[in-house]
């Protein structure tokens, strides 16, 4: 008998818009709700609204809070304070990653790490086992009373604005604010965004999540908001050249490669788990390299299909992540191949069903939006 799927607290909200549910990651989430590509054209020009629940919180609390982290994290998170947000990577001691993450510094100088839907358990067993080496440190998982929603899109501070007293202009990318009343419902609010645009994150007690979304929904009925799906999640933050681990981060595939070494702190003065494979990766030089690919010819390259040299005759990677993105009007590719490989101009072949489609490395993010006026 197949395991029933996993329900947020929105899945009502989901069915009650007109969401088509699928299993993602053991999830019942909908991929879309008119269709991915009027989301993903809506989250560009306006506002689209996600139910993220489905991913995880560890709350980690106590004196030792930070050593713990420290050690974990490749990032240098003693450069938070209350109201931050920093990204980082979660390593094995070979350079692979366990988890890539939102670390949330907390005004009672604690931390809230955001992490993914399909990692939860994994990730609180790593973090438990490690904090058992510090005296005075709590980690706990309060992913099963926790909402979030994703408001994203150019519209997106208008939108939360007229539901908050809190002067959200004020708040800067990467940082939040907690204890904001979001039409009298109590919130962690932060501004990150995993699409490309400009938006804010909403956190809320699981009860919550339901009259959360349908408040926002309300509010940004004016300015082209639409409840939206994991298809256009995904397209979005493709085309942004964002990493989704599973895909671009594993276990067998670090930071350095995917190009996020600005996240590796290793003059943060502390050990951190990984830091020597790393070291050694950054000292010997890269084996493979993530890269950006723009299809020559007429085809679509999948997760997993093989990348060729031109010719076709040498194999040299594999896609991690290729779809066509609505914004660019192209096919486009994410790829690991040798550093040999990855100057920009490069020409490849992609392994499409049977047939060697060409294609060109290309510079990421494929997309990047326009800086705000002043």
């Amino acid at each position: 008998m197949a395991e029933e799927l996993k329900k947020t607290p929105l899945y009502e909200t989901h069915l009650k818009y007109g969401g088509r549910i699928i299993d993602f990651e053991g999830w019942a989430l909908p991929v879309h709700f008119t269709s991915i590509k009027e989301e993903h054209h809506a989250c560009r020009n306006a506002a689209a609204l996600w139910d993220v629940s489905d991913m995880g919180e560890l709350l980690i609390e106590g004196p030792e809070a930070l050593d713990l982290l420290q050690m974990l994290l490749t990032n240098d998170i003693s450069k938070g304070y209350p109201g931050r947000v920093i990204y980082s990577p979660m390593c094995y001691p070979n350079g692979g990653v366990v988890d890539d993450m939102m670390v949330i510094c907390l005004k009672n100088g604690g931390y809230l790490l955001v992490i993914n839907a399909g990692n939860i358990e994994k990730d609180y067993e790593w973090v438990s086992g490690a904090a058992r080496y510090f005296r005075d440190v709590t980690v706990k998982n309060i992913s099963k009373e926790t909402a979030e929603v994703a408001l994203q899109g150019p519209n997106s501070e208008r939108i939360l604005q007229r539901l908050t007293n809190y002067p959200l202009s004020e708040m800067k990318y990467y940082h939040g604010a907690e204890d904001v009343y979001v039409d009298g419902i109590k919130c962690l609010i932060t501004r990150t965004g995993y699409t490309g645009e400009d938006g804010f994150e909403v956190y809320c007690d699981a009860a919550d999540g339901p009259a959360l979304f349908d408040s926002i929904m309300e509010a940004g009925q004016d300015d082209g908001l639409v409840p939206a799906g994991l298809g256009c999640r995904d397209t979005l933050r493709f085309e942004a050249s964002m990493p989704l681990y599973g895909q671009e981060l594993d276990a067998n595939h670090g930071p350095l490669g995917a190009g996020l070494g600005r996240f590796v702190a290793f003059g943060k003065g502390t050990f951190f788990v990984g830091a020597k494979a790393l070291m050694e990766e950054r000292e010997k030089g890269l084996k493979a390299k993530l890269v950006g690919l723009e299809m020559l010819e007429r085809g679509i390259a999948r997760t997993g299909y093989k990348v060729f040299d031109e010719s076709g005759s040498k194999e040299l990677g594999y896609i991690t992540t290729g779809s066509y993105v609505p914004t660019l009007d192209k096919n486009l590719a994410m790829a690991y191949v040798p550093v040999d490989f990855s100057q920009l101009g490069t020409k490849v072949t992609v392994d499409v069903r049977g047939k060697k489609v060409l294609a060109q490395v290309v510079k990421m993010p494929f997309y990047r939006r326009e800086a705000k006026k002043k």
